[in-house]
């Protein structure tokens, strides 16, 4: 599950890569759902949960080299989407049948057992919507909500937004080799990223073996424009949990604009934390501020629920 990388690759990144992860299935509503399970630090301490979502088009393994940075505190995991990554296409695709997905990996990972305290869960880009209806849905049974790069937008600026855009199906490309595909690669929105071995390792993941060659691990029909075509002002606003949104100071998605809304949905007691020169895939760009923003989030929250803490790394 780690492929060699043509790019150098820096110590915190090779550690966060080579530690041990399970890769589980579990059913969801018919569909077979694949999550990846991190190895517990301290397994006897009973750790709360937490769990990650990707954003469109991608998968778990967009969190391979951020997650591994909270197993001394929690029990990690991070989902496949379906029609995503090596989860099952479905016929039809929603946030309230992917809120179930949200809900079967909960209780395969253990982070629902009623010994363990709630989990929490951070979704980035269309995961963090993604996420906003189960934790609508849920609020007492989610300690916590960490939005990344979710842009919510009022009403007429969402119909301009799309307006603006074809509503294309995505196309499912075909490449000749697996290099071919790998070499193809790209991050939508465009942006730069200065670190090319984490963008490689992604690519690297992304694709799969098809009949006629290589493709992408996604369903085109899990993509369309519909899929954004849901109240998500509604989820947001019905979030009473503990929230906090990360953005990036550079984004292309979350402009002031966007920001601005969100905190009149969230309210002014919910942390809004800009991670300077982040773009909307600040997970890739600023991987390691990211890192620290979001042990910072979930440090204030366990102080507060004065739950047991580990020595940090």
């Amino acid at each position: 599950m780690v492929p060699n990388l043509g790019a150098a690759t820096p110590e915190w990144f090779q550690w966060a890569v080579g530690r041990p992860v399970e890769s589980c299935y579990v059913n969801a509503n018919g569909c077979q759902i694949h999550y990846l399970l991190w190895c517990e630090d301290n397994p006897a301490s009973n750790p709360p949960g937490v769990l990650f979502l990707h954003g469109g088009g991608a998968h778990a393994n967009w969190w391979r080299f951020i997650a591994p940075f909270l197993t001394e505190n929690y029990r990690v995991a991070a989902y496949d989407l379906s029609g995503m990554g090596n989860s099952e296409a479905r016929t039809a695709y929603d946030t309230k049948t992917r809120a179930d997905e949200i809900e079967a990996v909960l209780i395969a990972s253990g982070f629902l057992d009623p010994e363990r305290t709630a989990p929490i869960l951070i979704g980035h880009s269309f995961g963090g919507l993604t996420a906003m209806r189960y934790v609508s849905m849920n609020n007492d049974k989610v300690a916590g909500f960490v939005i990344a790069e979710s842009p919510v937008r009022r009403p007429q600026a969402e119909r301009e937004h799309f307006e603006a855009r074809p509503d294309v199906e995505p196309s499912m490309r075909l490449y000749d080799s697996y290099e071919q595909g790998v070499s193809r690669f790209r991050l939508r929105p465009r942006q730069t990223c200065e670190n090319d071995f984490i963008v490689e390792f992604i690519a690297r993941h992304s694709l799969r073996k098809v009949r006629k060659g290589w493709t992408w691990k996604f369903d085109p029909a899990a993509l369309t424009r519909d899929r954004h075509n849901e109240p998500f002002r509604d989820y947001l606003a019905s979030v009473t949990c503990p929230t906090a949104f990360i953005y990036g100071e550079r984004s292309a998605l979350c402009t002031q604009e966007v920001l601005s809304f969100t905190r009149e949905l969230l309210g002014p007691r919910v942390p809004f934390i800009g991670i300077p020169e982040g773009q909307h895939h600040l997970t890739l760009d600023q991987p390691l501020a990211f890192i620290a923003a979001i042990r910072a989030v979930l440090e204030g929250w366990r102080v507060k629920a004065k739950l047991p803490n580990s020595a940090p790394r």
